[in-house]
């Protein structure tokens, strides 16, 4: 593996501004797959993968991305910082490799930051990106409504179900497409998110999206597939086989 680490990809310069990105040994061309951790958008970090070998071995450049969290940061900047990763990533990646496709994905927080750069075209719009350039998203055990900290951090109580502009449910059924995307979620996830999440799958039905919609449910606890307990007998990770295996059915 050919690892690039730190690379500044914010004009603010915050430290947190800063992505990896992790190539195969062998060859130039690659999908690449850009990743936003989770941890509720107050901790984590692009470092604390489990899924990088699974999925770099299987031929997928990794780029994995950090961005500003509360309580330092506040909304939407998060948001922004994701939306300028990618931005990054599509103007540079050429400098490290040949991109065969660009997919995105996070889990938990990331996955609700994921789901918002696909379902809200402005973040990527302010960078001359749409959602569409996007080849694939893969949108992790994302929160659809407005996530919880959001709400905390607004002073709203964190257990509310709010859908409004802050929500990626909300945008869904204002484009006409969307990006071809997998969407993970677990029978035993955090309270509501396996019901949110089937709304997600049975709302982008409902507007005629259901042919380039995956659904995956796993038989597990939130994100727990992604985790350091979580790999096979061969030593792959649960959640980069799905990464791997989703990506792949492209090329």
């Amino acid at each position: 593996m050919r690892s690039y680490s730190d690379i500044q990809y914010g004009k603010l310069g915050h430290e947190l501004q800063r992505l990896d990105i992790h190539l195969p040994d062998e060859g130039y061309e690659f999908p690449i797959f850009v990743y936003f951790h989770g941890g509720g958008i107050v901790n984590g970090d692009k470092a604390e993968l489990y899924s990088i070998d699974t999925v770099v071995s299987r031929g997928i450049g990794y780029v994995s991305v950090n961005y500003r969290m509360y309580p330092e940061a506040k909304y939407p900047e998060f948001i922004e910082d994701c939306a300028e990763s990618v931005a990054w990533v599509f103007e540079n990646i050429g400098k490290y490799c040949k991109p065969k496709g660009i997919y995105v994905g996070g889990s938990s927080a990331g996955g609700y930051l994921s789901m918002m750069l696909c379902f809200d075209k402005t973040w990527l719009g302010k960078h001359g990106l749409s959602p569409l350039d996007v080849t694939g998203y893969i949108h992790d055990a994302g929160q659809p409504t407005v996530h919880f900290n959001v709400l905390k951090y607004g002073g709203v109580d964190a257990r509310r179900v709010v859908i409004d502009e802050r929500a990626p449910l909300y945008h869904i059924g204002t484009d006409e497409k969307y990006a071809p995307m997998l969407i993970i979620c677990s029978t035993y996830d955090r309270q509501n998110r396996f019901e949110q999440t089937m709304l997600v799958a049975s709302t982008l039905e409902h507007f005629g999206h259901k042919d380039n919609v995956m659904l995956k449910v796993m038989n597990r606890t939130h994100c727990s597939y992604c985790r350091a307990d979580a790999f096979d007998k061969d030593g792959n990770n649960q959640f980069g086989l799905l990464v791997a295996d989703y990506i792949n059915s492209f090329n």
